[in-house]
């Protein structure tokens, strides 16, 4: 089905892995290649792309924001920043936002504000609790917290100041950090992305949030891939009924121009003054546009009841199809982020997946990571499974 091409640009730096295809347009939640082949998107550029491929309401207004204004410097006022940062702190019931143009970027800010809160109180040394498989960027201070030697391999020596612990552990929490006091914060993705889509569980959420409030500790919970409505509710650790300090956003806030945020509540949204920390892109008018539109839309069209029944129908199919089935190992994850897990590595279905049509991605080795844009259809559901299913059986049955 895919004609070749080259494996890239001698020009560009050898940083991916890349599959011998080069997109060229999209519509809802269909792509093409250079060659006319089609593809049913179920990456949607990797959690980005909220909205799908060409959406009829996001274009116009992208076109319309790029003949009067696309980027002037937060020397100024950028009156849809005030528009954006009202609707983030709505729907999630905190009250700043700052805004950049990466999760990386988000990421990197809040440790920034949770050592700054640490060296407010008189901490010299602030220390933050970070998580095995994490994933929180390829910056050094990220990727420090991020908890995968692979990634980190080859770029120590790697920032101080981390505790790492087990997921879903409340008592390896308290251990690795009785009788520390230079604790300033947890920091954690609700549904880990990266790391093989791992949810915490609502328990350990509420426990975290009761522990933190004990401690006097920042609860900083990253949503860059989880977060804009991929779980059924604007975002993943709302489902727990709590509320965070920090939090980190990017990939669908923008359905795919380039954006993050970090909003705070009250415990965090005034650490930062002047001068503490900027972004020459963040919160440009092109960007904020499309992140006020994404959200409008989104509302409009009702897409977190979407993902969150078409979820369950995609995770339902893929249990029933699968169930039983010796090498799969488990089937996690919530709305429209869902993981499979196999007992062997699985990169292989990447360009299978490809060659019949579906893009998919392979995370943590052996977990096939599905995320493809809200407007997913039932019928596009049965068509991943239709699809996928064979194509993990054929795998599992190539091996002795």
């Amino acid at each position: 089905m895919t004609a070749h091409i080259e494996a890239g640009s001698p020009h560009t730096m050898n940083t991916y892995g890349r599959l011998p295809i080069a997109l060229s347009h999209g519509k809802g939640c269909r792509v093409w290649d250079m060659n006319g082949n089609g593809y049913l998107d179920a990456l949607g550029g990797i959690a980005v792309n909220t909205l799908g491929h060409n959406h009829p309401k996001l274009v116009p207004a992208l076109q319309d924001q790029l003949t009067k204004i696309i980027h002037s410097s937060n020397y100024y006022h950028v009156p849809n920043q005030e528009r954006l940062a009202a609707k983030l702190v709505k729907m999630s019931g905190l009250t700043n936002v700052f805004f950049c143009s990466t999760g990386l970027e988000a990421n990197e800010a809040a440790l920034k504000l949770a050592r700054k809160f640490g060296h407010d109180k008189g901490i010299e040394r602030p220390e933050i609790v970070v998580y095995e498989k994490a994933f929180h960027g390829r910056s050094i201070a990220t990727l420090s917290a991020t908890g995968n030697e692979k990634v980190q391999k080859g770029f120590g020596p790697l920032v101080e100041g981390f505790i790492r612990v087990p997921l879903n552990d409340i008592e390896a929490l308290k251990q690795a950090t009785a009788g520390n006091p230079n604790v300033v914060a947890v920091f954690f993705e609700t549904i880990q992305g990266e790391g093989g889509v791992n949810p915490m569980r609502v328990e350990y959420l509420k426990a975290i949030r009761a522990l933190c409030d004990e401690r006097d500790w920042l609860l900083m919970i990253d949503e860059v891939q989880c977060g804009m409505g991929r779980t059924g509710k604007w975002f993943a650790h709302q489902w727990a009924g709590i509320l965070p300090d920090v939090m980190p956003l990017a990939k669908g806030l923008g359905s795919g121009i380039p954006i993050g945020a970090v909003v705070a509540g009250p415990k965090a949204a005034h650490i930062f003054q002047p001068g503490n920390h900027g972004t020459t892109f963040g919160g440009n008018p092109l960007a904020m546009r499309a992140g006020v539109e994404t959200i409008r839309i989104m509302e409009d069209d009702g897409l977190l009841d979407n993902a969150a029944r078409v979820g369950a129908h995609l995770k339902d199919g893929l249990q029933r199809a699968l169930s039983g089935l010796a090498g799969v190992k488990d089937i996690r994850g919530q709305g429209l982020m869902i993981g499979v897990e196999l007992v062997q590595p699985c990169g292989a279905l990447v360009q299978r997946c490809v060659d019949k049509g579906l893009l998919i991605s392979v995370t943590a080795d052996s977990v096939i990571r599905l995320v493809p844009p809200l407007i997913l259809t039932m019928a596009e559901a049965d068509e991943i499974i239709s699809i996928l299913v064979p194509q993990i059986k054929q795998l599992l049955s190539e091996q002795p």
